[in-house]
């Protein structure tokens, strides 16, 4: 009988390598993308390490059994070392963030359970490209304003109107992504930590009522066709005269 070749393709021994080797090198680029940000990011790691590692040998040897006492140092250290990596990371990461349009989104999006996140801005002036993004959760309604703080407080102003007719009862919160100087103004890498802490005031029922009600807002008008430029856009006058 003719022997039968096996698909050409990885074996069931080379994914789990896949892998690893992915795994590997997006933890050197997050490490990379973290310490170009964040130099002492790599100072901190070591410590983070070092320290259970040289902790465990000194009891090893005291209770005399350094072998063991220095795997247990070393285990902790990789722990310990992923949760800096981590923490310094997301830090690295707002600071790449801040001063691009969508910031404050995408800040929001990191809230993980609890709120509901509206992906696109609910309300944008297209002339300065400042943006409003919108959260629901038990604590109530999240307005947060992507923009500079004395410019955009007009549009997050004229948002709050707008929701608190569809739901008059319900608490609406107001932020702007700034320096953390004035009332209401929150350092970005700070923003989902701020609306987490909110106080719960309403119950889940009562969240998904209000999403239902705020769905009929709908949301800003679909974007320009590629290739327009919205800040050189012109009204068609002659349309507007009449022909």
């Amino acid at each position: 009988m003719a022997r039968r070749e096996k698909p050409a393709g990885a074996t069931p021994a080379q994914k789990p390598k896949k892998k690893r080797f992915a795994r590997t090198r997006q933890l050197k680029q997050v490490y990379d993308m973290t310490v170009r940000v964040d130099p002492g990011a790599k100072w901190w790691l070591l410590l983070a390490f070092a320290g259970p590692v040289v902790l465990g040998l000194l009891i090893g040897l005291l209770v005399d059994h350094p072998i063991y006492f220095t795997i247990l140092g070393l285990l902790v250290g990789v722990l310990a070392g992923m949760f800096v990596l981590g923490r310094r990371a997301e830090r690295a990461a707002y600071v790449n963030l801040k001063g691009q349009k969508g910031a404050a989104g995408a800040a929001l999006s990191s809230i993980r359970r609890g709120w509901t996140i509206e992906q696109e801005p609910v309300a944008a002036e297209a002339r300065t490209q400042d943006m409003v993004f919108r959260a629901t959760g038990r604590g109530g309604i999240v307005l947060v304003g992507d923009g500079p703080p004395t410019r955009v407080k007009k549009l997050l102003e004229a948002e709050r109107r707008k929701v608190s007719r569809i739901v008059p009862n319900v608490p609406v919160h107001l932020f702007t992504v700034g320096d953390g100087d004035t009332e209401g103004e929150v350092p970005l890498h700070k923003l989902a930590s701020r609306v987490q802490r909110l106080k719960p005031q309403l119950t889940k029922q009562e969240v998904a009522a209000v999403q239902k009600r705020l769905r009929a807002l709908g949301g800003i008008r679909p974007p320009v066709p590629k290739g327009i430029d919205p800040m050189r856009a012109r009204p068609d006058r002659k349309a507007m005269r009449g022909r």
